[in-house]
């Protein structure tokens, strides 16, 4: 067994790597870029090394400077985690020439499997059923819609070298064909090195599969179930479960040896995922296979209770197997939440900045149900543009897949990231979907169920009693604390006021207290808008950024964030303010004016913090609904921005090779 590993990655898989390697007594060694010198990764191992600036091109992205790493250390092998050089045969290549050893599989199998266009190939010729498509290198625009034409719309244009939604691109016309060639060709080229891109058949409705496989270097190979990983947007994973709702026992096993058969024939050795994907007769069809640990390994490890990674290093090290088939059986469920730096309100762009706090739900056993949470950032660092805006993944089990779900729901209500604008919103939302919870999803889930973007949820009549008691509990306390402070003019009578307004959004609702003392903890009976009495019994204190207690015996988990006069809730996807207030005060506050937001309905503003690719308009253009005005580029993936109507460009306000910040002016209309 290796003494000493390297891991060639950052954020959240290279500390899941030193956590395993801990456990077998393996020394680690971290590298990290001038952005990730404070990273909770380089901190976590038992060395590390600054490879270069924050740029992953320059970073770590360079395998000379990791092999460098490698010699000053004296790291047997190399982990690589995923993204960056971890489906890169040269890389494999160069390490084995150094004597050290690549924590993967060998560079044949990389090599067959980690191009798409190779795999697609290599997988027709094993008899693998794979979507019908062109295998060719596309070169250009007109052939690109030339190949499309014939395979028939809509297709996929995928680039060869990518992974993570990246470089990839859906078309439904001609028009979206030469646009999509272009913009999937430079997302690769920037993300991968490598700007080669296919076509192949867009299977409508189709369910995202993976099978987890797992070999030896001594011929033995087994399949570790499978991952239901069809939430996506913009064909980027967003939420995964293991097992999957939708596939009997028989698909599975096909499935499965189907796997294993293609792993075998390329003598793969390590962890692997094969991808299908389904359509709603459950054939199901090869998509590619990635030759790295997959992000969503997490739910795969919570059912079969394996660890990949420690199989990973002990296959490196040229043990066998010590599994077989038989001995894979597939407990409980869980599922899996992908946290990302994005504000779901502005159609999931990405979002930068420091995490003022960042405090996830504990992690552990708590009876039926388990809690795990990946991730390498912590209170204080830095969310950068540099690199993918994953902040964490968050995994619960529990012995059925609703379990599973209302865990996970419970876990992301406590689940408190500041600074930065996040997902949890729509993650909460999601795990109350109908659809969602009764297993009937497809890709097009997220476009098909949120068509026009992710808006806030309206509480309904029983939830706003719920938010307006967790409020009316929450003013009493504050109010109770100030009258406390010394020095008062006019300290509290001590008399309890029986009727309040609570204001939520812009409703104004009526409370009345019935019974109780303000204390902590607290517990009062009150009725909203002339309701059943309701008990709400909570130890929470002011300060404290989630409310955990019971409304009318219902558990109650919520964030709270102060707001001038009122609380920002956020519960189940919700999220509202509210303020409690006696009704004289409710009075006079409907008659304030409101105050508007400024009109920028003629200028084009940055949605996310972001580099400018290109402009594509000049000063006195008319442009026409739909157009390109610009491209930006974040986070690894360049946005179009397009125009809402026809207009004529007055002023351009930034040039390609720009960085802006949200709601920069890019350019102003006439």
């Amino acid at each position: 067994m290796f003494k000493k590993i390297l891991i060639a990655n950052r954020g959240e898989i290279a500390c899941r790597v030193i956590k395993t390697a801990r456990k077998m007594g393996i020394a680690t060694v971290a590298v990290y870029s001038d952005a990730d010198r404070n990273a909770v990764h380089v901190e976590m191992a038992d060395e590390a090394v600054h490879i270069g600036p924050a740029a992953a091109a320059q970073s770590y992205l360079v395998p000379e400077k990791i092999i460098a790493a490698c010699k000053q250390t004296g790291a047997e092998a190399v982990h690589p985690g995923y993204g960056f050089l971890s489906e890169r045969a040269s890389f494999c290549e160069a390490l084995e020439a150094e004597g050290i050893v690549f924590i993967g599989p060998k560079p044949k199998a990389i090599r067959a499997m980690g191009d798409k266009i190779e795999s697609k190939k290599f997988a027709n010729a094993a008899k693998v059923s794979t979507v019908p498509g062109f295998l060719g290198v596309i070169e250009t625009a007109d052939h690109a819609e030339k190949i499309a034409g014939e395979v028939g719309y809509p297709v996929m244009i995928k680039a060869s070298a990518g992974g993570g939604g990246k470089g990839m691109r859906i078309a439904w016309s001609e028009a979206e064909v030469r646009d999509g060639f272009d913009r999937a060709r430079s997302e690769a080229k920037s993300s991968f090195g490598d700007e080669r891109v296919f076509i192949e058949k867009f299977v409508v409705d189709p369910r995202h599969i993976e099978i987890q496989v797992l070999a030896d270097g001594h011929g033995n190979a087994v399949y570790l179930g499978e991952r239901e990983c069809s939430i996506q947007r913009r064909n980027q994973k967003v939420a995964e479960e293991a097992p999957s709702p939708f596939l009997d026992g028989k698909t599975r096993q096909a499935m499965g040896e189907q796997s294993v058969a293609l792993a075998k024939a390329v003598e793969y050795q390590s962890a692997g995922t094969v991808e299908f994907i389904v359509d709603h007769d459950k054939n199901f069809y090869f998509l590619e296979m990635n030759t790295r640990l997959q992000v969503e390994h997490p739910v795969t490890e919570l059912v079969t209770g394996i660890d990949l990674v420690e199989q990973m290093i002990r296959v490196a090290a040229g043990e066998k197997l010590a599994i077989k088939q038989s001995d894979v059986k597939l407990n409980g469920w869980a599922v899996e939440s992908r946290l990302y730096a994005e504000d779901p309100y502005r159609n999931f762009l990405p979002s930068i900045g420091r995490l003022t706090r960042y405090q996830p739900p504990e992690e552990g056993r708590f009876g039926d149900i388990v809690i795990r949470n990946d991730t390498g950032v912590t209170d204080g660092a830095e969310i950068s543009m540099f690199y993918d805006p994953m902040i964490a993944k968050l995994c619960t089990w529990a012995p059925t897949r609703i379990e599973a779900i209302d865990a996970m729901s419970d876990a992301l209500d406590n689940f408190v990231v500041d600074g930065i604008e996040h997902n949890i919103p729509f993650l909460s939302a999601l795990m109350q979907h109908p659809r969602w919870r009764e297993g009937r999803l497809s890709t097009g889930f997220i476009a098909e169920e949120y068509p026009d973007g992710f808006a806030p949820i309206s509480p309904d009549a029983e939830e706003r009693a719920v938010l307006g008691s967790v409020a009316l509990a929450v003013e009493l306390l504050r109010r109770d604390r100030l009258d406390r402070l010394g020095g008062r003019l006019a300290p509290h009578s001590g008399a309890l006021k029986r009727d309040w307004v609570v204001k939520i959004g812009e409703d104004y609702i009526s409370a009345a207290i019935l019974e109780g003392m303000i204390s902590v903890p607290m517990e009062i009976d009150l009725s909203i808008e002339g309701g059943e009495p309701l008990t709400v019994a909570s130890d929470w204190r002011p300060g404290d950024p989630v409310w955990h207690g019971t409304v009318g015996g219902r558990k109650i988990s919520a964030q709270l964030r102060p707001v001038p006069n009122g609380m920002k809730l956020a519960w189940k996807g919700m999220s509202v303010t509210a303020r409690a207030m006696l009704p004289r005060t409710a009075e006079l506050e409907k008659l304030m004016p409101e105050k508007l937001p400024p009109d920028t309905s003629m200028m084009l503003l940055c949605p996310m913090p972001g580099l400018v690719v290109s402009i594509a308009v000049a000063e006195g253009q008319e442009v026409k609904a739909g157009d390109t005005l610009a491209v930006v580029e974040a986070m690894k993936m360049e946005n179009v921005l397009r125009a809402e109507r026809d207009l004529i460009v007055a002023k351009l306000k930034a040039k390609p090779g720009d960085s802006l910040a949200v709601d920069a002016v890019i350019m102003e209309f006439a």
